[in-house]
């Protein structure tokens, strides 16, 4: 009945159309705002505590008992204080170093298996994903000892080996893999597969260029990942030469006492490259992020 009244009635004026259209265009408006006010309370909330630890590290020692947002002495002693003090060059080398071998590592276990997952038939093959999707529930804590005593017994603790390793096995870089390679045409493998191309090549040479935005996503959030692990390398590394960021900063800052300005200091040093990473490479998130059916 609905459908045939709508039928029925009578075709809007211009002038009625002109007040839809104004109303529709207001009801927009208003939202697009309502938006932007929330994006601009969460970036308040998350620009208010970095712009504070800037504020504190710029401040003398002295003057941050009172906590106040003016500056009456602006210094960069809390900053050279970090660099004289700590180790932070070859934290920043062994952070890398370590990050960015993982974060290689990640992305080639990881689209291999995809890989296979997404196109190869054999069976149990739900199963096997299963298993690794089971993965993505398992806290890492659970597997400190094991991985301690493991490696222990090969003598990689105190390594570069002992943080990169255990870093490597991601399950949801499989599943981000998995997600864009089903979304890739298997015309493309049958077509390589015709000219000759073996099941490595097509991944190789066809696959795994068109998968870029994947493989960029899971690179950078790898390498965020290692980056930040604390809890791991605190447990692995006793070496201060190959001590990462984290590590070495949650050592030094315990001399500190109340000397919130070096504290401050330390944690936007430690930050800061991470903060690069993502202005640098924003775009190339988004777009491996919605290209793997993650957008909702």
């Amino acid at each position: 009945m609905a459908i045939l009244a709508h039928k029925d009635a009578e075709p809007l004026t211009a002038t009625q159309a002109e007040r839809y259209a104004a109303s529709a265009d207001r009801r927009t408006r208003l939202f697009n705002r309502c938006c932007t006010g929330v994006l601009i309370a969460f970036a308040v909330l998350w620009l208010v505590p970095l712009a504070w630890a800037l504020d504190t590290a710029l401040k003398p020692n002295g003057e941050t008992i009172d906590p106040t947002w003016v500056i009456e002495n602006p210094t960069l002693a809390s900053f050279q204080t970090i660099l004289a003090e700590g180790n932070i060059i070859n934290w920043y080398a062994a952070s890398f170093i370590i990050s960015a071998l993982a974060a290689t590592g990640t992305v080639l276990t990881a689209s291999l298996a995809a890989y296979a997952l997404s196109r190869m038939r054999f069976r149990y093959r739900w199963l096997a994903f299963w298993f690794i999707l089971i993965g993505i529930m398992i806290p890492r804590q659970v597997l400190i000892v094991p991985q301690f005593r493991e490696l222990g017994a090969v003598d990689l603790l105190n390594t570069y080996w002992a943080v990169i390793l255990p870093a490597i096995p991601t399950a949801i870089a499989v599943f981000v893999f998995k997600q864009f390679f089903d979304g890739i045409p298997k015309d493309l493998d049958e077509a390589a597969r015709i000219d000759g191309a073996s099941f490595f090549h097509t991944y190789r040479r066809i696959v795994l260029p068109l998968a870029r935005p994947a493989v960029s996503a899971v690179a950078i959030f790898s390498f965020v990942w290692a980056w930040n692990d604390l809890l791991w390398p605190l447990l692995a590394l006793t070496n201060p030469d190959i001590m990462t960021i984290p590590v070495g900063l949650a050592t030094v800052q315990g001399s500190y006492g109340i000397r919130y300005a070096d504290t401050m200091a330390s944690a936007i040093l430690g930050a800061l490259p991470l903060v690069l990473v993502f202005l640098l490479f924003q775009r190339r998130i988004v777009e491996g992020i919605a290209g793997t059916g993650l957008k909702g």
